[in-house]
């Protein structure tokens, strides 16, 4: 087996909202684990809360982190989150640094989402869509539950409201305040690279028309949801993934912001179906690599 991607310390992988490990034989991590794998990396696929806040779910993974590294002996981990993960896995670095060597944000709203914004404001808790919408996610995650394979620990506790508001503008401004490790201090730019001895990395993509909904998105629906959802966008209008925006992922280097991958292309769903001239698998593999050759 190839020792390419054999970087010091396991990949963690963490998911985000409504994330699982794997539905029956479907991973959620689609074909980017093997790929992983086969060059050499120790890769754990992990599940936390689908629907709860940024901080309960950063509790769930520290416990995680430690039973990996007992059963690994690794002394640190390498976390990769895509989504709500890279506020999950942001909070675990803050907690215990010396269990953190890098965390890496992928599409991650690490400023917050501009539809978490719109929904809460269409859709407040107390009202009927609100209720209605509640519902639907908690029946969406009872499903997600019954289904998945790759997670055989304690029932993890949902909480929808703290769920929706850990993404909002509002709820990840207060977030940053007590965790601000790799953010950067201007709109825009590039955070530290290393703050704490942990190491900060992120990329993430834009709608692209011509490119994002060519390909096998022609087929995939979360594409033409992604479009949809754009539409909420008023600060980062035509500046999204169709639920991060471009400059609110920023988080410690910059890797790139603008590959051709909407929200759910970036961590190659689904089944693989992405737009044209997009490879997210190959930007797992090339970090992978990185990592490698920053001796984590």
């Amino acid at each position: 087996m190839s020792q390419e991607l054999a970087t010091r310390y396991p990949l963690v992988l963490v998911p985000g909202m409504l994330g699982f490990v794997r539905l029956l034989l479907y991973p959620y991590w689609y074909g980017i684990v093997p790929a992983l794998s086969q060059g050499g990396a120790r890769v754990f696929a992990i599940q936390v809360s689908p629907l709860n806040s940024s901080e309960v779910r950063g509790e769930q993974l520290l416990a995680q982190i430690q039973q990996i590294m007992a059963q690994t002996g690794a002394a640190r981990v390498n976390l990769i989150g895509h989504s709500q993960g890279s506020l999950t896995a942001r909070y675990a670095a803050a907690k215990r640094p010396d269990w953190v060597a890098s965390v890496t944000s992928v599409a991650g709203p690490n400023h917050g989402s501009e539809l978490a914004d719109y929904l809460q404001r269409r859709s407040p808790a107390s009202s009927m869509r609100g209720r209605v919408l509640s519902l639907v996610l908690r029946a969406i995650s009872a499903l997600m539950t019954l289904l998945e394979t790759g997670y055989r620990g304690a029932k993890l506790p949902v909480d929808i409201h703290a769920s929706h508001h850990s993404l909002t503008t509002e709820g990840v401004a207060l977030f940053n305040q007590q965790y601000p490790q790799g953010l950067p201090q201007t709109w825009g730019g590039q955070g530290p690279e290393q703050v704490n001895g942990v190491r900060y990395y992120s990329w993430s993509g834009t709608l692209q028309p011509g490119k994002t909904d060519r390909g096998a998105n022609l087929f995939d629906g979360t594409n033409r949801s992604c479009r949809l959802f754009a539409r909420t966008f008023v600060r980062e209008a035509g500046q999204c993934d169709g639920m991060v925006g471009r400059y609110s992922s920023h988080l410690g280097q910059v890797i790139g912001d603008d590959y051709p991958l909407d929200h759910f292309d970036i961590i190659n769903q689904s089944l693989g179906l992405v737009g044209k001239g997009a490879d997210p698998v190959r930007l797992f593999v090339e970090h992978a690599r990185r990592l490698k050759a920053a001796g984590v």
